[in-house]
């Protein structure tokens, strides 16, 4: 069915209806990651968002009900060049187009995935409308009073309660590719998937829920950590009762100085535990602290991203999704900035010179990858001990 997309300048894209045929609007942006578009629907990140990839053919391996970072599809719309006609991937259980009519998620395929991303690079983020047939009134009507600026997305996708994850030690099993010769540690599931055993964890950890990925949870679990899972809105003093021997603050969507209940419960936790943020959580340890944060003109959304450590000198390509940024200049003295992204010079990490508090602006918790960076849950376990032997 003929379905168009349309920005709030007035800019229209025509193109082919798949997935729900239904009207979504919500904010546009492009992501350029080459694989990874089941995480990429499944990312709470994205609540609030249509997304647009700029890889040209989408859909090849299909759906499968491991790799979500969520339980279900986060993202308003999707927008792509072309759809495989064929999910072809022994690990495949459904196809993209039958994933998001299940979701009730409208997707369009036959746009200029090129021309759209150009246009959002010069002009900015803006709201965008998918609607079905070729009313563009309606279309520009829709992506025009859609609200987004200002709106708290991250109570759409916070745990309503407190819960431990993955009590039994089965969801963050390591995934492993079949061998000739297998230990007997590995386990086979009723799709062929293996899977290796995990360690019994030695450190017990409160994690904000502000959206968080899934593959952050089971990365901090294959490092030892149990993990409970609170609400956003959790109260510091709620959190310090489960003496934990550290906090994790978590990725997760929309504007991060809208979010004033998280930055008084992180400014109370500061000095008192272990503190590691990732992307959201990031931006708003640096509002807890002092700092500032600003919208970025079309954000950083992809797995090619260099950031460069500064202590070291290493640079990593890294995978991100942010569209809001920490102001440099705005961060106190005892704030050091350790990580700036090389494509723009933006902050992409942050450290409390006086206590154990760090965050990074990127995913080392990449899904599917790169993993450059996934040393950093290495580093928050070395925080933890080290506090715990002082304690």
């Amino acid at each position: 069915m003929e379905a168009l997309l349309a920005l709030e300048d007035g800019t229209i894209f025509r193109g082919e209806s798949f997935g729900a045929q239904t009207a979504q609007a919500g904010e546009i942006c492009f992501n350029t990651s080459m694989t990874g578009y089941q995480e990429v629907l499944t990312d709470p990140s994205y609540r609030g968002q249509i997304v647009a990839m700029t890889y040209p053919l989408i859909g090849n391996y299909g759906i499968n009900t491991l790799d979500g970072e969520s339980g279900n599809p986060q993202v308003r719309g999707f927008v792509i060049e072309e759809l495989s006609p064929v999910a072809s991937n022994w690990r495949s259980q459904t196809t993209l187009h039958d994933y998001l009519l299940h979701h009730n998620i409208p997707g369009i395929q036959g746009i200029d995935t090129r021309a759209l991303t150009r246009r959002l690079r010069t002009s900015g983020a803006m709201r965008a409308c998918i609607l079905l047939g070729s009313d563009e009134a309606e279309a520009l009507r829709r992506a025009r009073s859609v609200p987004y600026d200002g709106v708290d997305f991250v109570q759409e996708v916070s745990a309503p309660s407190p819960y431990a994850w993955d009590a039994e030690s089965r969801l963050s099993r390591p995934w492993v590719l079949a061998r000739s010769t297998l230990p007997d540690t590995v386990e086979r599931d009723a799709q062929g998937n293996l899977f290796a055993s995990l360690p019994a964890p030695t450190r017990r950890i409160v994690a904000y829920d502000f959206g968080m990925k899934q593959n952050i949870l089971r990365s901090l679990r294959r490092h030892g950590f149990a993990v409970d899972v609170v609400p956003a809105r959790t109260p510091a003093s709620e959190v310090l009762a489960r003496n934990p021997d550290g906090v994790f603050l978590s990725n997760g969507p929309g504007d991060p100085s809208a979010l004033l209940y998280a930055h008084e419960a992180v400014r109370e936790l500061v000095g008192r535990t272990p503190l590691f943020g990732i992307c959201l959580g990031h931006q708003v340890l640096a509002l807890a602290l002092g700092g500032k944060t600003f919208k970025m003109k079309f954000g950083h959304r992809g797995a090619n991203q260099p950031v460069k450590d500064l202590r070291t000198g290493k640079v990593a390509i890294t995978s991100q999704n942010h569209g809001y940024a920490v102001e440099a200049d705005s961060l106190p003295d005892e704030v050091e900035v350790t990580h700036v992204n090389l494509n723009d010079g933006t902050v992409a990490g942050l450290r409390h010179r006086e206590h154990p508090a760090f965050s990074v602006q990127y995913h080392p918790e990449a899904s599917p990858g790169p993993h450059d960076a996934d040393y950093f849950f290495g580093e928050f376990a070395k925080e933890v001990d080290a506090a715990a032997k002082t304690a």
